[in-house]
């Protein structure tokens, strides 16, 4: 089938869509510790309306993929940006932690759009190894955005205050309207009401969850770059209350997190000329589980910046090896069910950040516990599923 939109096309709207939920969870860290004492409340209750946003994400992403199988691409986008836009609204007015955790419900509800339907475009029209080049590139916005966010949170929270995060995210979602209205084109020219029938949906996402090719795919994806989101909970505490750094410099410092990502991007990008996808998946689950032990040595010995984010850059590094050919494994065989795929994928991804960052805020006490429990399981974990997935090849 002719593609209905050019490449660079798809990569451009792919990238600014799924860019808006990233960058929704990371601009706004900065700003954590400083919401505890402005509504007066605990630590626990500023991390679960970071939470609250990754389940609402989690969630919204599985109605969205069958709404987008449906419906179309196109329109689904569009509605979901709506509800976004309600929460920034909901977000500005809120003078309590509840209304600020609402807010974030539904942010998190309306940028489930961009993971869904980002990967379906693409699957709707390109395959092999075109396929991997663009989802690198998409892959390459959703990774950088929780890295680069921080740094322009912590520049916007110092000079403007906290409320300015939420004008920012507004701004930024209406623009991603303006490109889905005026450039994305219907790639989804198998819409079908059925899609969205109960028994349907159910039976899709069984057929779905028992590929074993998806299943590997998505698991390895919420593993280890569900492991990014984590960290994005834990290491606003870690470096603004233990290292002592300010919002701004907390921004800065994710700058190694951008670089390392970037660097493993473009690497990443020249070696598929070159070779599989799948090579460089177990490379990058290898770099992961290399990085989950330094962190491990940080949490146990003695936190520090370097110590706590050459890790972290190294952890970011492996991942961008790892989204490509995890990503194609996972939609391979599904290309009837392109939205309902994509779908369950970004839930499986985000899940894995929704679970760690549940697993960090119930269970410890002091966040960099987390360096030498949570990431390093989570990373073994990968490394678990990738080696049980060749053994079966």
């Amino acid at each position: 089938m002719q593609p209905i939109m050019s490449e660079f096309r798809t990569a451009f709207i792919g990238a600014v869509i799924v860019a808006l939920g990233s960058i929704s969870m990371s601009i706004y860290t900065p700003a954590m510790p400083l919401l505890v004492d402005e509504f007066s409340t605990s630590v626990a209750a500023v991390q679960f309306t970071l939470t609250i946003y990754l389940a609402g994400y989690a969630a919204a992403i599985l109605a969205c993929g069958s709404l987008s199988d449906a419906f179309g691409r196109r329109r689904t986008a569009i509605g979901f940006l709506v509800v976004y836009l309600i929460g920034c609204a909901v977000a500005l007015a809120a003078f309590t932690v509840e209304l600020l955790t609402a807010a974030r419900l539904l942010q998190g509800i309306g940028a489930a759009a961009g993971v869904s339907i980002s990967r379906a475009i693409v699957r709707d029209q390109y395959h092999g190894q075109i396929s991997m080049r663009i989802m690198s590139l998409i892959g390459l916005i959703f990774a950088v955005g929780p890295a680069v966010a921080p740094t322009l949170g912590g520049a916007i929270l110092s000079a403007f205050g906290w409320h300015a995060l939420f004008i920012m995210m507004a701004g930024y979602s209406v623009f991603a309207l303006a490109v889905i209205v005026l450039l994305c084109r219907e790639t989804n020219l198998m819409r079908s009401s059925d899609m969205v029938r109960p028994a349907v949906v159910m039976r899709t996402y069984r057929a779905i969850l028992m590929n074993r090719h998806f299943l590997h795919g998505s698991l390895v994806l919420g593993l280890s770059v569900g492991g990014i989101y984590t960290l994005a909970v834990v290491l606003p505490f870690v470096l603004v209350e233990t290292v002592k750094l300010t919002p701004t410099q907390f921004g800065m410092a994710m700058i190694l997190q951008t670089g390392a990502y970037v660097i493993g991007s473009a690497i990443a990008a020249r070696l598929l000329r070159q070779i599989r996808g799948e090579d460089l998946l177990t490379a990058g689950i290898g770099i992961v589980a290399a990085a989950s032990i330094a962190l491990a040595c940080s949490g146990l010995l003695y936190t520090t910046l370097w110590t706590v984010m050459l890790p972290v850059g190294l952890w970011a590094f492996g991942a961008a090896f790892i989204i490509p050919g995890a990503t194609t494994l996972a939609l391979a065989e599904f290309p009837h069910a392109a939205g309902a795929a994509s779908a369950m994928t970004g839930f499986m991804q985000i899940g894995g950040g929704l679970v760690g960052s549940l697993l960090v805020a119930l269970l410890l006490a002091a966040p960099s516990a987390a360096f030498y429990t949570i990431l390093p399981a989570m990373a073994f974990a990968a490394a678990a599923c990738r080696l049980g997935y060749l053994l079966r090849v």
